[in-house]
């Protein structure tokens, strides 16, 4: 009986048809034989007609084109050609990059050994990157480097210094000094990361030197977006699920925060959302977070925010509060509060009074509404202006306008201003008493140098923050050492904590008497045996000034005399 012949569309197969049906008359024949002599057909690996039921139809149909290869029309031969070609053409890219590997692994080892065997450059490697091209045309002079700098070159310095510098005794080069070392460190950081040397020099006080350069490398990355739910309107459960319906990629900010959510990437406007136009959330970093939580407000309080703008914290603490009491939102700047009332009418904040004050002579301008009427406040919270060398990533400007007179000039506004803070607290009341200090700064200029100054000048102590996470302050840097409790206060890095640099430190007020400069206890300290001398130094001199007084009245006219005695006796009786 003759074979039935069945066409069977090979899927996938990329041989196409020719115009004269050669490709069709083949496949009609592999299906006569196939049906004839399946039974002697074997692969050319060797395995039976049974393993080949198991193929895929697309490995069915290549088999059955393998054995009339040779009755293909000449477009399929090109397509093989084209195959053959496209196949060597990825063995020899595959070869190309298993050159370029080994050659990054050979650079990457003489890197290493440059690195273990790293040498201060030469003085003439550094007039090369040091040279400036000087060029005057009407009276104006330019200054330009001679060749760009090379910041793989830099940065390899940069580590192979490091490296040499935590191992000095062994690894430095003889002849060296360690300040050659760091001097070199400074100028290569100050090129890498466009610093200025003031600045640089100011971090590397602060800092070891593994720590900044991973604060410097923090420096250069933005800090994740950060928002806090206002619970006077919703809750954080509700505000996720509203947000991530539209889209939004956003985890709880952390176990320490019950408000804080965290963006990763959203696909509408977080600033734009109906959510935020209907003040369910407020934009907020997460160290701006930190400062009202210190501070605790209690309800029925009466707070003041000093340096309130732009409100975000003005309108956690009157979250907290559940608006109840009293907060009076304060800044010396008009134009900013603008945002402040924004902000509370959009949150829907009923607690607050917004004032235009500067707030180094709050206590004596609104003396009368702070005691008369308000009997002190309960706690005072103040973030005062500060340098910004905390929040580099968000201004980089700060790398380079910032010198020696701006940061004495905050430390000396913000001493006044803690003065002041401290100063508009009731130390008797019933439940505060407190003060927070807080900066987004990480000089101690501006930080412990200012908190020591207020426990010399006024009477208040150190509390614990209440923060279980942060560093401990300095108690001494450098050649100062400052009081011990500063161990209370708490410092957060980005390169640490993941957001930007802040300072917080929490006040406890115990009088509202105003300690006196007491330079008389300290002579009397200096010199104790001039204690009794003190008392009985006024006798003798009274005795002088008699003695004087008889000298002039003898040399007074004899009736001139008569009439001072007669006016002494008239006056006696009156005195008695």
């Amino acid at each position: 009986a003759p074979a039935k012949a069945k066409k069977i569309p090979s899927k996938g197969n990329k041989v196409e048809l020719s115009s004269d049906g050669e490709v069709e008359e083949a496949s009609w024949e592999m299906e006569e034989e196939e049906d004839g002599s399946s039974e002697e057909m074997v692969d050319d690996y060797g395995a039976s007609s049974s393993e080949e039921e198991e193929l895929l139809p697309i490995e069915k149909a290549a088999l059955k084109q393998k054995p009339d290869r040779g009755g293909l029309s000449e477009d399929d031969s090109e397509e093989e050609e084209e195959e053959e070609v496209a196949e060597k053409a990825v063995e020899e890219a595959s070869r190309q990059k298993m050159g370029q590997k080994e050659e990054e692994s050979s650079d990457l080892q003489l890197n290493l050994d440059i690195d273990e065997q790293f040498k201060l450059p030469t003085t003439e490697q550094i007039e090369k990157e040091d040279i400036l091209f000087i060029s005057v045309c009407d009276s104006l002079t330019v200054f330009l480097p001679a060749e760009p700098p090379d910041l793989h070159v830099i940065h390899q310095r940069i580590k192979g210094n490091m490296e040499v510098l935590q191992d000095f005794a062994v690894k430095r080069e003889e002849g060296r000094t360690r300040q050659e070392y760091l001097a070199l460190l400074r100028q290569d950081m100050a090129a890498y990361y466009s610093y200025s040397d003031f600045l640089l020099m100011k971090l590397m006080d602060i800092f070891p030197l593994p720590e900044l350069i991973n604060f410097l490398e923090a420096n250069e990355v933005p800090r994740p977006v950060t928002i806090r739910t206002n619970t006077l309107k919703t809750r954080r459960r509700d505000l996720a699920q509203a947000l991530i319906n539209r889209g939004v990629n956003l985890d709880p900010l952390g176990k320490w925060s019950k408000t804080g959510l965290v963006i990763y990437d959203s696909s509408v406007p977080i600033g734009a959302t109906p959510e935020y136009l209907a003040g369910h959330y407020m934009l907020q970093g997460a160290s701006s977070l930190l400062p009202v939580m210190a501070l605790a407000p209690q309800e029925n309080e009466h707070i003041l925010d000093m340096c309130c703008a732009p409100g975000g914290k003005t309108s956690y603490i009157a979250q907290l509060m559940k608006n109840t009491g009293m907060i009076l939102a304060n800044d010396s700047n008009a134009e900013r509060l603008r945002s402040v009332v924004g902000n509370l009418h959009r949150l829907g904040v009923t607690n607050a009074v917004v004032s235009n004050c500067d707030g180094r002579q709050f206590p004596k301008v609104c003396s009368y509404l702070l005691w008369a009427v308000l009997g002190g406040f309960d706690r005072v919270l103040l973030d005062a202006p500060c340098s910004g060398t905390g929040v580099i990533s968000k201004d980089p400007a700060v790398k380079t306008n910032k010198d020696e007179k701006d940061i004495l000039r905050c430390a000396h506004l913000q001493k006044e201003l803690i003065l002041s803070a401290i100063d508009s607290v009731n130390a008797a009341s019933e439940t505060g008493g407190y003060i927070v200090y807080c900066t987004c700064s990480v000089m101690v200029e501006e930080n412990e140098w200012v908190v020591d100054y207020a426990l010399k000048k006024r009477n208040v102590r150190l509390v614990a923050t209440g923060l279980d996470f942060g560093k401990e302050g300095f108690t001494r840097f450098k050649d100062r050492r400052f009081h011990p409790s500063l161990k209370s206060t708490r410092r957060f890095y980005p390169h640490t904590h993941n957001m930007d640099g802040f300072f917080i430190a929490k006040f406890k007020k115990f009088s509202n008497a105003i300690p006196q400069a007491q330079k008389e206890p300290a002579v009397e300290a200096a010199t104790p045996s001039a204690v009794p001398d003190t008392v009985t130094e006024p006798q003798p001199k009274r005795k002088k000034v008699e003695g004087s007084k008889v000298d002039k009245e003898q040399k007074l006219p004899q009736p001139a005399l008569k009439k001072r005695h007669s006016l002494q006796a008239q006056r006696r009786p009156l005195k008695a």
